[in-house]
C-alpha cells in the first residue's frame, strides 16, 4: 500500500513549482523586498488562476474544494521558492475560520479570495501570546486595542481579528480608527505589522467561535510547517549543488568526507519530518481529533530541524553563504522568523504536553 501523496498531488506540486520557478524567480523576490509590501497583487492573481487561493474553498465559492494536505503541498512549494504571498493567511487560515460561520457577507468574501480579488490580513497572535499593552476587545460592534505581529495587513482588503479565545471579527483595512506600522523583521518575504484599533466598526463579529479559532490555528501551524519544509528542501538542494561545483585544493568540496556528512545529516533530519507534516495535514480532514496534537508536533519539530538545516547549508557555502549577494539568506531568514509566528517550539511542546495530560503527571 502506498502511503505517499497521490498522483494528482504530485502533479499539483510539479505544476506549482514550475510556475514559481518561471514567474517568481529569486531575482523577483529581491525586487519585491524593497517595496512597501512584498505581496505582489500579480502573483496573488496568478495563484488564483491556478486555483491556489481557493484551494480549501467549496466549488460554490469558486474554490477547488481540496483538503489541507493539498494546501500544504502548495505551501511547501511556496516555501521552496521563498515566494512573498499572503497564502498562509488568506488561503488557509481565513477560509478555515470563516467557512463554517454564519454571516451574509461570508459567501462574498470567500468568493473574492478564490478569484484573487480579495486579500485578508490576520491578527491572531494574542490568542496564544499576549505582550504587555497588547490585546483586543469587542463591544457594541466595534473593536479596540493593539495586535502585535499581525500578518499581511499591508495590501489587504480585510483583516480577520481574534479577540480572546472565542471571538472573531472582520474589519475593513481602510476603516476609520485603524493604524498599522510595518515591523522590521529579518524575513523580507513576509509582511508583519503592529495593528492599532480605536473604536473601529466591524464588518462582522462572531461569538462562541472557539472551535473556528482552534481549527484555524491548527491549519495555520501545519501549513507553516509545510512552508518551512519546502524552504529546508531548497537550502539542502543549493548546498549540494554548491558542493558539486566549488573546488578547494583542486577537488570539488563535495568529495570531502566532512562536507558529505553535513549534507547527508541534513537530508536524514528532513525526510522523517516530511511524513510528519503530511500526516498532520491528512489528519485535519480525516481524523480531526488528532490534529491539535499533531499540529504542535509538526511545527515544533520542523522549526527545530529547520534552524539546524539553515545553519549547516549556509556553512557548506563557506564565507559566501553569509553575504547578501548569495541568495541563501532569504530561506535562512524565512525559516528563522517562521519559528515564532504561531508559537515557538517550547510553547508548542508545552501545549502538546497539556493536550496529552502530561503536565499533570507527578
Amino acid at each position: 500500500m502506498d502511503f505517499g501523496i497521490s498522483e494528482d498531488q504530485i502533479l499539483l506540486e510539479e505544476t506549482l513549482r514550475s510556475f514559481l520557478s518561471d514567474r517568481v524567480p529569486i531575482e523577483r523576490v529581491r525586487e519585491l523586498r524593497h517595496e512597501d509590501c512584498p505581496n505582489d497583487p500579480e502573483i496573488w492573481q496568478s495563484l488564483a488562476e491556478l486555483g491556489m487561493t481557493g484551494i480549501l474553498l467549496p466549488e460554490q465559492s469558486g474554490g477547488s474544494d481540496l483538503g489541507l494536505l493539498d494546501a500544504c503541498i502548495a505551501a511547501q512549494s511556496l516555501g521552496h521558492a521563498v515566494t512573498p504571498t499572503p497564502f498562509l493567511g488568506s488561503a488557509v487560515m481565513v477560509p478555515t475560520a470563516l467557512k463554517n460561520l454564519d454571516h451574509p457577507e461570508i459567501g462574498t468574501w470567500l468568493s473574492g479570495i478564490a478569484s484573487g480579488e480579495l486579500r485578508f490580513g490576520v491578527a491572531i497572535t494574542e490568542t496564544f501570546s499576549v505582550r504587555e499593552g497588547a490585546g483586543l476587545t469587542i463591544s457594541g460592534g466595534k473593536i479596540s486595542g493593539k495586535a502585535m505581529m499581525s500578518w499581511d495587513i499591508c495590501g489587504a482588503d480585510f483583516i480577520l481579528i481574534a479577540s480572546g479565545q472565542d471571538r472573531l471579527a472582520v474589519v475593513r483595512s481602510d476603516a476609520e480608527g485603524i493604524g498599522q506600522t510595518r515591523l522590521a523583521t529579518t524575513d523580507e518575504t513576509r509582511c508583519t505589522s503592529e495593528l492599532t484599533l480605536e473604536n473601529v466598526e466591524c464588518a462582522a463579529t462572531f461569538e462562541n467561535a472557539s472551535e473556528s479559532i482552534s481549527r484555524m490555528l491548527d491549519a495555520g501551524r501545519i501549513a507553516l510547517a509545510a512552508d518551512c519544509l519546502g524552504a529546508c528542501e531548497a537550502m539542502i538542494e543549493q548546498a549540494v549543488a554548491y558542493a558539486k561545483e566549488r573546488k578547494q585544493f583542486e577537488r570539488v568540496i563535495g568529495s570531502f568526507q566532512a562536507v558529505k556528512h553535513m549534507c547527508a545529516e541534513m537530508i536524514s533530519e528532513l525526510e522523517p519530518a516530511r511524513a510528519l507534516v503530511w500526516y498532520a495535514a491528512h489528519s485535519f480532514d480525516a481524523v480531526p481529533n488528532e490534529t491539535p496534537l499533531l499540529a504542535c508536533h509538526a511545527l515544533s519539530h520542523v522549526s527545530e530541524i529547520g534552524r539546524e538545516i539553515a545553519s549547516v547549508s549556509t556553512q557548506v557555502h563557506g564565507g559566501i553563504g553569509w553575504t547578501d549577494e548569495q541568495n541563501l539568506h532569504f530561506w535562512f531568514k524565512r525559516i528563522g522568523v517562521a519559528r515564532g509566528l504561531l508559537g515557538g517550539p517550547q510553547w508548542l511542546r508545552e501545549r502538546a504536553a497539556t493536550l496529552q495530560g502530561l503536565d499533570k503527571a507527578s
